[in-house]
């Protein structure tokens, strides 16, 4: 049998005959762009146009993958190198992956006391006992050295939202099914992203994007029962909303209580709740997350509250590192980083990690 690879080179010979003009001959480099579209089973290699424009678009990804790599400044700094993302555009890799309604949302609800900095005079569902454990938690050197709650068995297996733009409601998710086993001190079950993705209010708006603290407020207020996936399984798009289809009698899981906190200058409280509470959702900057492959993220990303355009849970951390990190939990696959996740440096926000960040408590009426 002929290896694609061959049939693919062929092709980008021929098209450079035909736009030889246009595009001169890049040697190696058009070598690794028949390569890569063999790794990632790419549909344009036979399609003369997606082809031309996705290699100008790799040869940019090329300049900024060395780039960022030359930033590097350990061992363990972060890797940037081809990705399934390399051959979109900025503007495309946004719209796929990022969650650029969010940032509006965010910054217009401040003003409605949705995102604070920590304070007495604030008296969310569950502000109370966290301002107290996190005042407590003024020195890193009480926390243990290493959290990784992925060792307890109460982390889900990491999802891959596609073209869906709701990672507000995985992050979400994701931390809801973490909580309910720490809770009942059994092991994670599956809960129902799609259910946020159609029905959420509060606005939420499925996979054109949506608020973490805003999904929380919706289902503490209204007390919502979030099914299991295996009840209302995921596909990726939105939808019509089925949550008046379910029974008194299915299993479900309530959140009671939630904070959502601006920790930037006070990560250490980040750290106590998560060696003492369980995972948590974050907002952050993922716009240049494009083409990392691994090691722990330094600087590479603006800390802004107005970049945050995704979301993601945070299961960990490591002080014994030399550079100290969390561990961060994606939603784009195993295929991204790390099996899925992530490392990103403790201290000085970066990627606006610690802008917004929310702990929640749960009901857990699963039957395991």
């Amino acid at each position: 049998m002929t290896d694609p690879r061959i049939s693919i080179l062929v092709f980008s010979l021929v098209l450079s005959s035909v736009f030889g003009e246009i595009l001169p001959n890049f040697g190696d480099v058009e070598t690794k762009f028949v390569d890569y579209i063999e790794q990632f089973n790419k549909s344009y290699r036979f399609d003369v146009d997606e082809y031309r424009r996705r290699f100008i678009t790799f040869q940019t990804s090329l300049e900024v993958i060395k780039s960022m790599n030359t930033l590097r400044t350990h061992e363990d700094s972060a890797r940037f190198g081809l990705t399934e993302y390399s051959d979109m555009t900025h503007a495309e890799f946004v719209a796929a992956k990022l969650n650029r309604n969010s940032i509006k949302a965010r910054t217009d609800r401040r003003s409605n006391s949705i995102i604070k900095e920590t304070r007495d005079d604030w008296k969310s569902p569950m502000s109370q006992n966290i301002i107290r454990y996190a005042r407590a938690a003024s020195d890193v050197d009480d926390l243990p050295r290493k959290v990784d709650w992925r060792e307890h068995g109460v982390v889900s297996r990491v999802r891959n939202q596609g073209l869906c733009g709701a990672c507000w409601a995985h992050s979400v998710i994701e931390t809801v099914e973490s909580m309910a086993a720490i809770e009942s001190n059994s092991s994670v079950i599956e809960l129902s992203v799609q259910q946020m993705v159609d029905c959420a209010e509060n606005n939420n708006n499925g996979c054109q994007g949506g608020d973490t603290c805003n999904v929380l407020e919706w289902l503490v207020q209204k007390n919502i029962s979030i099914q299991t996936m295996k009840e209302y399984p995921t596909n990726n798009n939105s939808g019509h909303c089925k949550m008046g289809e379910f029974t008194n009698g299915s299993q479900s899981v309530h959140v009671t209580k939630f904070t959502c906190e601006r920790y930037v200058g006070q990560e250490q409280k980040v750290l106590f709740h998560l060696a003492n509470d369980g995972p948590v959702v974050a907002a952050v900057n993922g716009l240049l997350w494009q083409n990392y492959l691994g090691g722990i993220i330094q600087f590479h990303c603006d800390g802004s509250t107005t970049s945050l355009n995704h979301a993601v849970q945070i299961v960990g951390y490591d002080l014994e590192a030399d550079i100290p990190y969390y561990i961060v939990r994606n939603s784009w696959g195993k295929r991204f980083g790390n099996d899925g996740y992530l490392k990103v440096q403790i201290g000085g926000n970066v990627c606006g990690i610690a802008n917004q960040v929310s702990t929640l408590g749960v009901d857990n009426g699963l039957r395991v």
